[in-house]
């Protein structure tokens, strides 16, 4: 990792952080508000703990990307958890032929960035 790279990253990290602390759930309820905080503390430890170890560029940059994305979507929706796709079940598929195999490679294709790791976690 380049030393760019790793600032990069870290202050990401740090500005999760940061986002967790000030965070206040769309209810307003104080349970809930503290139940959203931690939840964003801990995805964040278990999906940077996880990538640690990552040296391609290339997947870098990808979880860098994933991890901007989500913290815009969750701003400006205020909505800490991943937002889920809705596919209509053999909705990609043409209706000529196409495999089961075939689906799944479309449906995993068609997958936002910020939903890549989020089902590996989970």
């Amino acid at each position: 990792m380049t030393p760019v790279t790793r600032q990069e990253v870290l202050g990401l990290y740090r500005k999760i952080f940061r986002i967790a602390k000030k965070w206040q759930s769309a209810s307003g309820q104080i349970e809930e508000t503290i139940k959203e905080q931690e939840y964003i503390k801990n995805e964040a430890k278990t999906l940077f703990r996880k990538n640690k170890n990552v040296t391609d560029p290339k997947l870098i940059k990808q979880c860098i990307e994933e991890c901007e994305a989500r913290i815009e979507i969750g701003l400006h929706y205020n909505i800490p958890y991943p937002r889920p796709i809705h596919l209509p079940p053999m909705g990609l598929a043409h209706k000529q032929g196409r495999t089961l195999r075939h689906q799944e490679k479309l449906r995993k294709i068609s997958k936002p960035i910020y939903l890549k790791s989020h089902d590996e976690v989970s």
